[in-house]
């Protein structure tokens, strides 16, 4: 299986992602990773040359603040429009990216292309919980709007996804709401309810946005607008919670003794909450696999990001999401 890694994207670019890279084709012989870039900025991190580990020539850019359609359109030979197209072409099987998130989407419109019988493709990262579980949530941003139909693809390519990905037999299935009665919500979550209901998943009815981190589902769907506002507080809590007791742990020796204690069991939880150890986010309905990796990744970040699309390509994930939805995938 071939992974083409747009090696300029991201905050760490490119040092993370080749390190990141070489450190998967290390672990992963059948893999051959396609590093997409820069060559003479991706060459001086090359500190080791594996089989499985190619350079792409891609001289150009997309950065964070490019205009994504814009930039999608006129910079053909970016690394992130390279890799995509590679992945419509078929010289590769999936691609990886940490770059801009509204480009990559619209890579992912306008050059990998939609999925026959999916109208809007959804950003679908992995939610920690405290039982270290996860909830896959979809759509966290990808669309600010969505239709009923939309939310109704969204929870049958999660269910499906969970279940070739993370081997779960019948992932349970949330519709994020404002309470769990069955008529509570906005005329969105009202028209999208029955329609959940009648999917072949297992539909658990509503969950609370304070009850995600219980593990009370296995999949949540949310519109994008809805989704965003609830992944970006619970990073920022998550955030604030672990500054407040690195402040409060630092303050006096008797602090600093209790902290050395607590230290372990500190250090589990952070691993718990830390979007590094789940890799990337995959835009679910596109005619390829796209995965989405965090901005700011390191190179551990980078090569789980490389473990998910493994699982996901062995599992034969994008066939069996249009088989779910009724399309063809025509262009793979």
């Amino acid at each position: 299986m071939r992974i083409a890694i747009d090696a300029m994207g991201g905050d760490h670019a490119p040092k993370s992602n080749v390190e990141g890279a070489l450190a998967a084709a290390k672990e992963w012989s059948d893999v051959e990773l396609l590093l997409v870039g820069d060559e003479a900025k991706l060459t001086p991190y090359m500190t080791t040359s594996p089989s499985n580990v190619r350079i792409i020539h891609a001289p150009d850019t997309i950065e964070a603040d490019d205009e994504p359609v814009k930039a999608v359109r006129r910079k053909k030979e970016a690394s992130m429009v390279v890799a995509g197209r590679m992945v419509r072409e078929g010289e590769a099987d999936c691609m990886i990216s940490a770059g801009n998130t509204g480009a990559l989407m619209t890579t992912g419109l306008l050059i990998v292309g939609r999925m026959n019988g999916v109208e809007r493709p959804a950003l679908a990262p992995m939610i920690p919980t405290m039982d270290g579980r996860g909830v896959l949530a979809l759509d966290l941003g990808a669309n600010m709007d969505a239709k009923p139909e939309h939310l109704a693809q969204y929870a049958l390519m999660g269910s499906i996804y969970r279940e070739k990905v993370h081997g779960m037999a019948k992932p349970r299935v949330g519709l994020l709401n404002v309470g769990t009665e069955a008529m509570k919500g906005n005329e969105l979550t009202k028209q999208v309810y029955p329609l959940l209901a009648e999917l072949p998943i297992q539909f658990v009815g509503n969950v609370e946005a304070r009850d995600v981190l219980e593990s009370t589902c296995d999949v949540l769907v949310c519109d994008g607008f809805a989704g965003n506002v609830m992944l970006k507080s619970l990073e920022g809590t998550a955030s604030s919670l672990f500054g407040v007791l690195k402040r409060e742990f630092t303050r006096t020796w008797y602090t600093k003794l209790a902290a050395a204690m607590l230290m372990p069991a500190l250090k589990g939880l952070r691993k718990t909450m830390d979007y590094k150890e789940h890799g990337g986010a995959p835009l679910l309905g596109l005619n390829g696999l796209v995965i989405k990796a965090h901005g700011s990744s390191d190179a551990r970040a980078v090569h789980n990001a490389v473990r998910q699309a493994r699982l996901a390509l062995q599992n034969d994930l994008i066939e069996t999401i249009s088989m779910g939805v009724g399309g063809t995938n025509s262009g793979k």
